[in-house]
């Protein structure tokens, strides 16, 4: 599995989102580096990590981080994951094979409608990008039409870096395995808890203006996980990292000392 290491101390595995790679991370890796040895990872399927045959499915893909923690002697190691990578990592507290867990908006908490709402939603977001991947390049540097494309993500895409949106975007459109993981994340059972015993300090950070992982389904994360702290990101989307960077180390930081 394809990952990068940055700074030196306790270690740190970052696990990203669906469509995404390691660079989902930039806004606040070298922010983490300077207190922690920072391990982020391309899933299989995502950036340069080949796709498995089991990459199109959430199960095959908490198989494989599982895998890559034992084969690099990382049992217990503290965790953040964002989006689907936070539902992998609070299904792998669930399993007991991490220490401290910060999940920032986590998917697998929908039910009813909201099922269709994500499937449908990030489906046509999916279907647009490859659509016009020739132009992302071009369309993240204009402020409307970068937040136009990412409304359903962040409550502030005018505000981002353009090259750093081109990157993301890009790199969703290029996913080979994003229409397997889509139908089956919706189709596939709720996430469960709680986490097993052994497991350190769990904190599911939530996007107020989470327009993908509605802000109910925090709800129903706090439940199955009773012993987690729930955070809420005032000012931010589905991806606290990217609209609200430093609060996100502070949480980040204060979960993992």
């Amino acid at each position: 599995m394809h990952q990068i290491n940055r700074g030196t101390g306790h270690k740190l595995l970052l696990v990203h989102g669906l469509g995404a790679s390691w660079r989902s991370w930039s806004p606040i890796l070298d922010s983490l580096s300077v207190s922690r040895t920072v391990i982020a990872i391309d899933l299989p399927g995502h950036g340069a990590t080949p796709a498995q045959q089991d990459s199109g499915t959430f199960d095959g893909l908490v198989g494989s981080v599982q895998r890559y923690i034992a084969e690099n002697r990382l049992a217990g190691i503290d965790v953040v994951g964002s989006s689907m990578g936070a539902r992998i990592v609070l299904e792998l507290a669930r399993r007991g094979v991490v220490g401290n867990v910060v999940a920032l908006d986590p998917g697998g908490f929908w039910r009813g409608w909201e099922r269709t709402f994500f499937k449908t939603t990030i489906g046509l977001s999916g279907r647009l990008l490859r659509a016009i991947r020739p132009g992302l390049p071009m369309l993240s540097r204009n402020a409307a039409s970068r937040t136009a494309l990412l409304a359903q993500l962040s409550a502030r895409p005018w505000a981002l870096d353009p090259q750093f949106v081109a990157t993301e975007l890009i790199a969703l459109s290029t996913t080979p395995t994003f229409d397997a993981l889509v139908h089956d994340l919706a189709a596939g059972p709720e996430q469960t808890g709680p986490a097993a015993d052994g497991t350190g300090r769990i904190v599911i950070g939530w996007g107020k203006h989470d327009r993908l992982c509605l802000k109910r389904q925090a709800v129903r994360a706090k439940a199955a996980f009773p012993s987690a702290e729930l955070h809420w990101f005032e000012s931010s989307g589905h991806f606290p990292m990217w609209d609200m960077p430093e609060e996100t180390v502070d949480v980040i930081l204060g979960a993992t000392q």
